[in-house]
């Protein structure tokens, strides 16, 4: 019963921590809608939805990866990556798409391997080492593609552009991976281990936890995502110009990510925390679109928000210590003597 109720104590807690942010969203987009009138126009809301889509599926293992206490900033290469390699197989409507998406997403994992490798294996910093393959990976795409290929034919393009129920393919694909993430992260066992070795690595190791098994795959199904979502990226643009793509990407999946309150410092974080982060960037990004805010004050915008995601990962962080220790004096307070 005891155990019951301090989960319960949490899950209040942690809601009421998240709060906040789902409360601003709210209130932003009744204020654009109030200022605009044309938030809630379909179009609109389909735009924010497909560019919200693609920051999700990448977010998804770049939160778990962080969670477990890695970064992977090389995302936006590897998007790029992903993107480019499928083009040069569907150029000009040629070539099987299924196969393109395939190769792709082969190749945003080998990405990821490389990154798993360095960092789980022979122990190097997983900022470093993602920065590094970042630019490594952004000029080997701009060597094997120096000009855009376009004109991918109607099959690849339904990955980019086509619906489901009126709703873009990518969107269902994006929650799909949210539930699926978030059901393991919560159910299972292995899902637990990513938090226990974010949370102490040492001692999950002594407890048994697959320390370096765990993050390697993480970061392979991190730059899998990636190349899977540069390939939505290019199928929705239909041309892929290897030097602009992903550009940046990995700060704006970094700030969605802590925005949904997934700690820089490892061991915190879930997938509906993560969804809020992701929906609120987008809103962000459109709203200022529709109010007429120019690129330079967009960009400035953004940077305030990585700013103010990492502030409020870390006052997430201190306020749910404090919750612990709470719960730590109640139940020493409960004790028989």
């Amino acid at each position: 019963m005891m155990n019951a109720d301090n989960r319960l104590l949490s899950t209040l807690a942690e809601g009421l921590i998240r709060t906040p942010l789902l409360v601003v969203l709210i209130v932003m987009v009744i204020g654009v809608q109030l200022v605009t009138g044309s938030f809630f126009e379909w179009q609109n809301v389909r735009g924010i939805l497909q560019d919200s889509a693609v920051i999700a599926i990448i977010a998804v293992p770049v939160a778990m990866l962080l969670i477990s206490g890695y970064i992977d900033l090389s995302v936006g290469s590897s998007l790029a990556l992903g993107g480019v390699v499928a083009s040069l197989i569907v150029a000009n409507g040629q070539g099987d798409p299924a196969i393109a998406v395939l190769l792709a997403v082969v190749a945003g994992a080998v990405v990821g391997a490389v990154n798993a490798v360095v960092v789980t294996i022979f122990g190097l910093n997983s900022l470093i080492t993602t920065l590094g393959t970042l630019t490594a990976v952004r000029g080997a795409t701009q060597l094997i593609s120096p000009t855009p290929k376009n004109n991918f034919g109607d099959g690849f393009g339904f990955l980019g552009i086509g619906t489901i129920a009126g709703v873009p393919l990518s969107v269902w694909i994006a929650a799909l991976i949210i539930i699926v993430a978030g059901v393991f992260l919560t159910l299972t066992p292995t899902g637990r281990h990513v938090y226990a070795i974010g949370v102490n690595r040492e001692a999950a190791y002594l407890s048994g936890v697959a320390v370096k098994r765990i993050p390697f795959v993480l970061f392979i199904v991190s730059g899998a995502a990636a190349a899977f979502a540069g390939t939505i990226v290019v199928a929705r643009l239909n041309s892929a110009p290897a030097g602009q793509i992903g550009g940046g990407f990995e700060l704006v999946v970094l700030t969605a990510v802590l925005l949904g309150g997934v700690a820089l410092t490892g061991g915190e974080g879930s997938m509906f925390g993560v969804l809020v982060g992701v929906l609120f960037y987008g809103v962000l990004n459109n709203g200022l679109v529709l109010l007429g805010v120019t690129t330079f004050w967009q960009a400035v915008a953004s940077g305030v928000a990585l700013i103010a995601a990492i502030g409020l990962s870390r006052v997430t962080h201190v306020l749910r210590v404090r919750l612990a220790a709470a719960n730590a004096r109640r139940l020493a307070a409960m004790a028989p003597a």
